[in-house]
């Protein structure tokens, strides 16, 4: 025995004497005679109950011995997702990997553990369950592995467990599947079911909608397709609209298994929700079949875009760009140009605004918050920085960063030496006021140059939708090629990090200067033309060409198309049934500042038509306001939201969504050894294919000590030491009783 607070020899000879001589003064003069045997019993009794309660208060502890390795839990975790339908072998045909799976539990697993270990069965899926291994079906909805793991280390929590022995395909679908190779605790046994070559399969591996193009009536869907098993056998893609076939191609895949990329131009309809499909017809020879198809998602663009231009003198390249505006009928153009100065020196301007808009520019440009942030693009057209207050520039970064408008600068005064240079609008732009080079030069990777001006497109600015001006990738490039060069260019620098530069010219002496240049900045988009009488592709060509047009009016929309409304809803991209799925609703009022006082009402419409009002509750951050539902069918679903600031409303927000675009648990139907030998390398574990199960009991030997250190034990704290220390003192009171003590 020993005690947790030790004492020294002389402590415990003063600690004994104390009791003795305590027992031994209670019993000097009994009240009643007592025969020489009857006091030494009593007193023997008194010193043995103060002494270990004197003992008690060191903590006595005794070492116990360990359990038996029946107490050690080996958790048993089989897949039974609906991947693990699926063959076990490389061929089409056999034995499915549930059925492998299985039979690796009840034949090799369970009898060699069981007689040494507590052995636990689960089934993984949408969640951990105990299972009968005799008794296991493949009707997951999907994998969530890392989450299993997780959930299992925390149920054994405190239990001693020699390891958790996973058997599965690796297919994992969850949630917290990075989690899993930063997971401590007990190591994980991986047995991998099914095959890395994978079954003969065809699958539509990506779908992918670009931004609108070319007045928005087109958009490019990209299609990623793989064809594994098949060789060189060519197959069809073909892209359907809400179930109408659209098009459909004949592809032929560099090697077998390689990815074959496909892009489709289709005309969404726009005053709908469009959902579009990729498939491709399931062959005869293949077992999956949920992954020959994917769908995705393209909403209409809704109310039209506001967009102010802010022209600093009457000129041809402002009213042509002003034109190519004003053309788009999904743009709302507000003008505002210098005319130039009263009798009293005070600029004048020449306003052209929408009924209500005008009064709030006839200073040149909007004086207070809300009525700048009505707009989704502003457009700088050779202003100098002079004309602008500190305030205004502030408040125009701030359009761009809090509000999320699109900015556009352009021409030679907005760009002088004494434009913007030093504003706070200049980190807003994705360029470097200056004519330092930076990494203009990388970028346009090797590309030759013209001299005079010309315009050349860089490979970041091939399938950018600013530069898309032709109906393909190569029809745009050949049109760019063929347009005149510019009167002159802006000598500026590099890009900033994260920016992107689309086009370039040669500049004087030869140097290459940035023509457009885009970035995000903030919740906002920004972009520069640093190019002189872009007017001239319009004059000089045919009357037919509109690249003039198409590349104007296509910036402006990539500049106001992502503006959000005051109430915006966010919903995720993509989901399955059976997801729980996150609806945000930001709340703002008309200066974009978060309202934290709103009251919002949302409205969920399902796919059937019915409708369900969605409670929502308030998040952390100012103004958001967020809800969690599960989604149990496939389909079209939309999210109605209204917000107001007690009897003012603060604006509306539709939002459609669709469930069941792709099936992620037939995604790439191959063997993922990646994962599983993550899951057990980082927990210490090891990862085995079938043939090798039958040595993880040997594992667990070898890495578990089975002959653990012996448990201390607090020896006070036990239910044996409470009931002695009451029949010694019990004792010791009937006796005194039938003696004639008291």
């Amino acid at each position: 025995m020993h005690v947790a607070y030790p004492m020294s020899w002389w402590l415990a000879v003063l600690l004994a004497a104390g009791v003795c001589g305590l027992a031994l003064y209670q019993y000097r003069r009994p009240l009643a005679p007592l025969t020489r045997a009857q006091k030494t019993t009593l007193i023997t009794l008194r010193i043995v109950v103060l002494g270990a309660l004197t003992l008690f208060l060191f903590r006595p502890i005794v070492w116990l011995p360990p359990s038996s390795g029946r107490d050690v839990v080996v958790p048993i975790l089989v897949d039974t997702s609906r991947s693990m339908r699926l063959p076990a072998g490389d061929g089409g045909m056999g034995e499915t990997r549930l059925t492998r799976a299985a039979s690796i539990v009840r034949t090799q697993l369970l009898p060699a553990l069981a007689s040494e270990y507590k052995t636990d069965v689960y089934s993984v899926g949408d969640r951990l369950a105990p299972a009968d291994a005799g008794h296991l079906a493949a009707d997951a909805h999907q994998t969530d592995l890392a989450g299993a793991l997780a959930a299992v280390r925390e149920r054994y929590r405190g239990e001693r467990i020699a390891g958790i022995v996973l058997v599965s395909d690796g297919a994992d679908t969850g949630q917290q599947a990075a989690s899993a190779a930063s997971a401590s605790g007990p190591p994980v046994f991986a047995v991998g079911v099914g095959s890395t070559d994978g079954v003969r399969d065809r699958e539509v591996a990506g779908l992918t909608a670009g931004d609108p193009r070319l007045d928005q009536s087109s958009v490019d869907l990209h299609v990623s397709a793989t064809s594994r098993g098949f060789g060189r056998a060519p197959f069809m893609i073909r892209v359907l609209a809400n179930g109408r076939v659209l098009d459909t191609r004949r592809v032929v895949a560099p090697a077998d298994g390689a990815p074959v990329e496909e892009t489709f131009t289709v005309f969404p309809d726009p005053a709908a929700a469009t959902v579009y499909t990729a498939d491709i017809p399931v062959d005869d020879s293949e077992p999956v079949a949920e992954n020959n198809a994917r769908s995705v998602l393209v909403n209409p663009a809704g109310r039209k875009r506001r967009v102010l231009v802010i022209e600093g003198a009457p000129g041809f390249e402002h009213s042509f760009v002003t034109r190519a505006f004003s053309r788009d009928s999904s743009l709302d153009v507000d003008s505002v140009v210098r005319k130039g100065k009263n009798a009293d020196g005070q600029d004048t301007f020449f306003v052209a605004a929408g009924a209500g808009r005008a009064q709030a520019l006839m200073n040149g440009f909007p004086a207070r918050r809300e009525d700048l942030f009505a707009y989704d693009a502003l457009v700088v057209a050779n202003v100098e920085g002079e004309f602008f207050t500190r305030a205004q520039l502030a408040m125009a970064a701030d359009f761009v960063s809090e509000r999320g408008g699109g900015l556009l600068v352009l021409g030679g005064r907005s760009f002088s030496a004494h434009g913007l240079m030093g504003t706070p609008l200049e980190e807003v732009l994705p360029v470097e006021l200056n004519d330092r080079l930076g990494g203009v030069v990388p970028a346009v990777n090797g590309r030759d140059t013209a001299p005079g001006n010309k315009l050349v497109v860089t490979p970041e600015g091939e399938n950018h939708p600013v530069m898309r001006v032709g109906a393909s990738r190569d029809d745009s490039l050949r049109l760019w090629a063929a347009l005149p060069a510019m009167a002159a260019s802006a000598a500026l620098g590099g890009p900033r990090p994260g920016a992107s530069v689309l086009a370039v010219t040669e500049g004087p002496g030869g140097a290459v200067h940035p023509v457009v240049a885009v970035q995000r900045y903030g919740r906002g988009r920004s972009m520069i033309f640093a190019g002189e009488a872009s007017w001239r592709w319009k004059m000089l060509l045919a009357s037919t060409d509109r690249t003039h047009e198409f590349f104007w009016r296509q910036a402006a929309r990539w500049l106001a198309r992502p503006s959000p409304d005051p109430v915006s809803v966010t919903v995720p991209d993509a989901s399955e049934p059976g997801d729980s799925i996150a609806i945000d609703v930001d709340a703002r009022d008309a200066a974009f500042a978060p309202a934290a006082d709103a009251a919002v009402d949302a409205t969920l419409t399902m796919p059937d038509g019915a409708t369900r009002t969605v409670t929502l509750r308030r998040a952390a951050a100012a103004g958001h306001f967020v809800t969690d539902l599960r989604v149990d069918r496939p389909g079209l679903y939309r999210v109605h939201a209204g917000a107001r600031r007690g009897n003012a409303p603060l604006g509306e927000a539709d939002r459609a969504f669709y469930v069941g675009g792709a099936d992620r648990e037939f995604a790439d139907p191959r063997l993922n050894e990646g994962f599983l030998r993550r899951a057990a390398r980082a927990s210490g574990g090891r990862y085995v294919r079938p043939a090798e199960a039958g040595r993880i009991p040997t594992w667990l030997r070898t890495t578990v000590p089975q002959r653990a250190a012996p448990v201390p034990s607090d020896a006070w704290h036990t239910p044996w030491s409470f009931a002695a220390i009451v029949l010694l003192l019990s004792g010791e009171w009937i006796l005194r009783r039938r003696w004639g003590l008291r």
